[in-house]
């Protein structure tokens, strides 16, 4: 197994994907995406991953629980425990957001790539 090094504040930057893993380990994924305006992850809860969020550009709101939200900005860091119900939404009416996060254990199967919500939630159902 490789070790990942490269410029994640850059890459997610760049990143038009709405999911792209960069990187699987044993323990862990690392994973950019991109949201457009007004487009959300989707509630959603992981009962055995850890979730760590980083937000580069933009503002995102996440929904805990259904009810208790917080609204962050760039440069914020959100962490989601296993087991908690979950949603990224992008406030935005014309700016997308960019964010990287990190599962612990791996989520999605290495090498992912989502151009689009539509496409992510599709390879889920399969």
């Amino acid at each position: 197994m490789n070790a990942y090094v490269g410029p994640i504040e850059k890459l997610t930057e760049k990143n038009k994907n709405f999911r792209q893993v960069l990187f699987t380990g044993k323990h862990l994924q690392l994973v950019v995406m991109c949201l457009q305006p007004k487009e959300e992850i989707g509630n959603e809860v992981h009962g055995e991953v850890d979730q760590f969020f980083r937000i580069e550009e933009g503002r995102a709101k996440f929904v805990f629980d259904g009810t208790d939200e917080h609204v962050v900005g760039a440069g914020a860091a959100v962490v989601v425990p296993a087991g908690t119900y979950h949603n990224v939404i992008n406030p935005s009416p014309s700016k997308p957001l960019k964010l990287y996060t990190v599962y612990t254990p791996p989520e999605h199967p290495d090498g992912t790539v989502h151009k689009t919500k539509a496409e992510a939630d599709a390879a889920e159902h399969h």
